[in-house]
């Protein structure tokens, strides 16, 4: 079932053909009804035509099946009883069709009613994130890029998951990060954050000095009103990048993330921090000192910088993903290849539903 401009049902060729279904029953218990013996009555099984038409039709088919059982049903109260005004029993029939009815029409006008209004949340769902959460260009320079984000509820398909790339005069810069908690809360913080980013990513300044900025919006933010130098119970973990765009080691910290995975030949290799600086939000509590980690981002590298809805992902029976044990071997040419056999082994592996949101940013390295 489909809908036009004013909102009312446009059936589908084979929604049509069902309609076939209640009208066939409808002239054969009516046929029926009529050959039988006086004190067999089947005018009651009408009610089943309107009752199943729900299943493929919209109020209008259902009102006109119901309008069928009911003009059904006082034919046969008729030919039954030729010559007569409608028993008692018939009249007590085609009430109880024309309320069935009745009632089946305005479930469907409620129904089509709530499925238009669920188009237009997931529209504005959608256009919100493409606003907040654009996809990654698909190249930055020297690199191609892709990125996937996974909403854990189909209908709200935004959340606190978040990735950012900046191109500078030598390099680019990424960011991944996940902000702790749901809702419109989480949106907003990631809004801040991606919003400082894009701002101070290009700027001619350290790494450090960049994550020290991004902790200062974000613990700005997250003051408690009213409250000076209180900070509330929310933060964001994050990871961020400097790739150069000439052969050199990337830069990184990371801020409560989980670690990058670098795929080289097939072959994964966590880059972990061995000195990780505190979440974003809580630098006024530790006044960090950020340590940079440096690591090889060779031509044909695979560079994997994911979320932790993705490494906490269980199946059924409870077991986490597995990401650099599911990988392993993996050959893709490019980024996009290598996230689209991603998405489809993620959510293999976790029955087809996320128990939370899982964003993934993949860079690969080309020939300058």
């Amino acid at each position: 079932m489909s809908q036009g401009p004013d909102g009312h049902d446009r059936p589908v060729p084979r929604s049509r053909a069902l309609v076939a279904i209640p009208i066939a029953w409808i002239v054969a218990v009516s046929v029926t009804d009529v050959l039988l013996p006086p004190h067999i009555h089947l005018g009651p099984l009408l009610v089943a035509a309107p009752a199943i038409t729900p299943l493929f039709g919209g109020p209008r088919t259902v009102g006109l099946v119901a309008a069928l059982a009911v003009i059904a049903q006082t034919v046969i109260g008729v030919l039954r009883d030729p010559g007569e005004v409608l028993s008692t029993n018939h009249q007590a029939q085609v009430i109880a069709l024309v309320l069935v009815g009745l009632s089946l029409v305005v479930f469907c006008v409620v129904r089509e009613r709530r499925a238009k209004e669920l188009t237009q949340v997931r529209y504005v769902s959608e256009t919100a994130q493409r606003v907040v959460l654009p996809p990654l260009p698909g190249r930055l320079g020297p690199l191609r890029a892709a990125s996937l984000y996974l909403a854990a509820e189909a209908e709200a398909r935004i959340g606190g998951d978040l990735y950012a790339a900046s191109r500078t005069a030598a390099g680019t810069r990424l960011i991944v990060g996940d902000v702790r908690g749901k809702g419109m809360t989480a949106v907003n913080d990631a809004a801040l954050l991606l919003g400082a980013f894009r701002v101070a990513a290009h700027r001619d300044a350290s790494l450090s000095q960049l994550v020290a900025y991004l902790d200062r919006s974000v613990c700005w933010d997250l003051t408690e009103p009213g409250e000076a130098g209180s900070y509330g119970e929310a933060f964001i973990t994050a990871t961020v990048l400097d790739i150069p765009d000439r052969d050199g080691p990337v830069q990184m910290i990371s801020c409560g993330h989980p670690p990058p995975i670098i795929l080289r030949e097939g072959r994964p290799s966590t880059i972990a921090a061995p000195r990780p600086a505190p979440p974003l939000g809580l630098g006024g509590l530790t006044d960090p000192s950020y340590h940079v980690e440096s690591f090889s981002f060779l031509q044909g590298d695979l560079l994997l910088l994911y979320t932790d809805g993705v490494t906490e992902a269980r199946d059924p029976a409870g077991t986490f993903y597995p990401l650099a044990e599911r990988i392993t071997g993996w050959n893709e040419a490019d980024p996009d290849a290598f996230l689209r056999r991603f998405r489809s082994d993620l959510l293999h592996h976790v029955g087809g539903h996320l128990d939370d949101d899982a964003a993934m940013v993949v860079v690969q390295r080309h020939a300058v």
